[in-house]
């Protein structure tokens, strides 16, 4: 049986926190700044968890982690 390989482009936008839980980073943080709020962008730091439904299939695309 070959190695399990990593889906680079996933393992690029997710991490796995020490819980086993997949953190993304939001949306709408790249550019158009100056029509967001102050507060807006500040809560667009943050990473939040992923969905029940996507947690499945991003968990096979990052078999190591």
């Amino acid at each position: 049986m070959p190695k399990m390989k990593t889906h680079r482009g996933a393992a690029k936008r997710f991490k796995t926190t020490a819980t086993g839980r997949i953190m993304r980073s939001k949306s709408n943080k790249q550019h158009i700044l100056t029509s967001k709020t102050t507060k807006r962008k500040r809560g667009l730091r943050q990473r939040t968890e992923i969905s029940p439904g996507d947690a499945r299939r991003v968990q096979r695309m990052l078999p190591n982690g």
